[in-house]
């Protein structure tokens, strides 16, 4: 069976953090959403998302195929159902697709000409910028579950405390220098070659992908997740990393989700809680307004490639676009877009030519190829957000 992971149109409630990936390649627990399916289905799926980005994640036909929503998590109850779907067959709840089976010359199937199955099965979805953090602890744990079932955790090492360590899983090649974990209020997942640095507190639920880093003496709470090659210090609650990004320094970032290629200056501080206690709004790309996110904590949304400088303090319910760079004194303004220089007392545009040079050098730092194909999408998202950069 081939399988395909689709976006719906609701994925542009998930900008920018899908400007420059499909909605099921984003970071969610310890896993990708893709990462999960491939797991449970223990084969490699391909995309059906945006035509700009489908040279990046391409589209593979097969005679049969169940293509499958990407923002949905997958779980053993979805796994069987899917399973026994028939051709022109699709798995539903409520107004939600959740999977599809479909053959090949059916694949540009209309709404309305399938079987729908209705499903009671309850599963993990992300429809907004902000479900990424507020539903990350059960994300954790089931990606927990899912990666060490059966397994043996590496023990730890010595100088290290550690309380519930039967909710602690170590991979290979980490490294933990003379800190504490608490896994009493949910498991922590430490990585294969994670740094821990010496004096460094982390709370579960938690997860330390591959190769990721905490600087010394860094207060990691759950429930966070720092991606592959992330370097976390200061302080961090109830965030989500996705992957090749920093925030090395003090500084406080809570209730947040920062995309890929990012860097964080020393003592980027964001708010997280309003002064009245309100719930929080935030900036939405397909409304092209500022939406209640019925949170009562809610810091900054990220894309890719953006940046900011020492001391930069960001308001609650702060959105930075892809490819941004903001500095200055004083707290920024709640929405800015992709590819803006600047700060507080005002902003100029930011050239795809200087991102995508910036770009290729951040990749060669981590012996990555920074391919056409990614310098190309750099300067779709330059021209797709060209009418934000007017606000």
């Amino acid at each position: 069976m081939n399988y395909v992971l689709f976006d719906e149109a609701r994925r542009n409630n998930l900008l920018p953090l899908t400007f420059l990936r499909p909605v099921a390649d984003i970071r969610f627990g310890i896993l990708t959403i893709r990462e999960k399916w491939e797991k449970y289905l223990n084969c490699k799926t391909s995309t059906l998302t945006e035509t700009y980005l489908a040279d990046k994640y391409p589209l593979i036909k097969e005679k049969d195929n169940i293509i499958i929503n990407g923002a949905i998590c997958p779980n053993a109850s979805l796994i069987k159902e899917i399973g026994t779907l028939k051709a022109g067959q699709a798995l539903v709840k409520g107004d939600t697709v959740i999977a599809m089976f479909l053959n090949e010359k059916d694949f540009e199937v209309q709404s309305g000409a399938i079987d729908e199955v209705e499903t009671e099965t309850d599963y993990l979805e992300i429809l907004n910028t902000w479900d990424i953090f507020a539903k990350n602890d059960a994300a954790i744990r089931a990606d927990f579950e899912l990666l060490t079932k059966g397994r043996k955790s590496k023990p730890l090492p010595a100088g290290s405390h550690a309380i519930g360590m039967e909710n602690i899983f170590i991979e290979e090649g980490a490294e933990i220098l003379f800190s504490t974990l608490n896994a009493t209020d949910g498991p922590i997942y430490i990585g294969k070659d994670v740094l821990i640095m010496e004096g460094s507190n982390l709370r579960g639920p938690l997860a330390m992908c591959d190769h990721s880093q905490t600087k010394m003496a860094a207060k990691i709470y759950g429930a966070s997740t720092v991606g592959p090659y992330s370097k976390v210090g200061g302080e961090l609650t109830n965030s989500v990393i996705f992957g090749y990004s920093n925030k090395a320094h003090d500084g406080f970032v809570g209730h947040s989700v920062i995309a890929e290629w990012c860097n964080l200056g020393a003592d980027t501080n964001t708010s997280n809680l309003k002064n009245t206690y309100d719930h929080v709004k935030l900036w939405n790309y397909a409304d092209e307004a500022f939406v209640d996110t019925n949170q009562q904590f809610c810091g900054l949304i990220m894309g890719d490639h953006s940046k900011c400088g020492i001391n930069t303090m960001f308001n609650t319910g702060t959105v930075v676009g892809v490819s941004s760079n903001i500095f200055g004194s004083g707290y920024q303004r709640n929405f800015i877009s992709s590819f803006k220089w600047g700060g507080v007392t005002g902003f100029t545009t930011f050239l795809p030519a200087k991102a995508i040079e910036i770009a290729k050098g951040m990749y060669k730092r981590r012996n990555l190829e920074f391919t056409d194909t990614d310098a190309r999408l750099i300067e779709d998202v330059y021209n797709l957000t060209h009418n934000y950069r007017r606000m």
